[in-house]
């Protein structure tokens, strides 16, 4: 699982992919659903992101969740190793990447544990599909609940507010796709986080 020190390392890349994608803090902040306090306090490193802040800001900034934790890889290799999938804490979840980086689609596997961002509800463009490995996951799609088991699977249009939970307290492991599109206007819809003020 990665450091406190590694998350902190996030916060100048933050700060260098905004300014690459030529955005100010508060347009980058508009466009990935947070406000610019909250946006300053990730690329100061006095706030850790959580993976659906670390997604809202990749789709901005036209990047991947892998470039924007300072991850590089020497090419594009077609297989991931399970070896060298190193783990990721953000906002409760963990995730690795099953995927290489720089491709239009985005592979994780990811462990949501029971009562992490359930208040978190995510609208953005773009395609999900999910597959549960492990545990029970309740999926909230519009107005309808879902409650998958193992070897469930959804896939569906992101534009749709979505929000994900474990429900059993031992949490529940997915694996992941969703497409990653390039757009400045993407943005993503945070729900309360507990203390904390958008």
């Amino acid at each position: 699982m990665s450091s406190p020190e590694a998350l902190t390392a996030v916060a100048p890349q933050l700060r260098a992919l905004r300014r690459r994608a030529d955005l100010t803090l508060e347009a980058a902040a508009r466009a990935a659903g947070l406000s610019p306090a909250h946006l300053s306090r990730l690329e100061t490193g006095q706030r850790q992101p959580s993976l659906p802040m670390l997604l809202a800001l990749a789709r901005v900034y036209g990047t991947t969740v892998s470039e924007l934790l300072g991850e590089t890889v020497a090419d594009r290799d077609a297989v991931v190793r399970h070896a060298g999938m190193e783990s990721t804490a953000a906002g409760g979840w963990t995730y690795w990447q099953a995927g290489a980086p720089g491709r239009g689609m985005q592979a994780l596997r990811v462990h949501v544990p029971h009562g992490a961002q359930g208040d978190i509800v995510r609208v953005h463009p773009g395609e999900e599909w999910l597959y549960v490995l492990t545990g029970r996951l309740v999926l909230h799609l519009g107005d309808t609940t879902h409650r998958l088991a193992p070897g469930d699977s959804a896939h569906f249009d992101s534009l749709t507010p979505h929000r994900l939970a474990a429900q059993d307290a031992d949490g529940v492991e997915l694996l992941f796709v969703h497409t990653l599109l390039q757009s400045p206007t993407a943005a993503l819809c945070l729900g309360p986080t507990p203390g904390e003020t958008p």
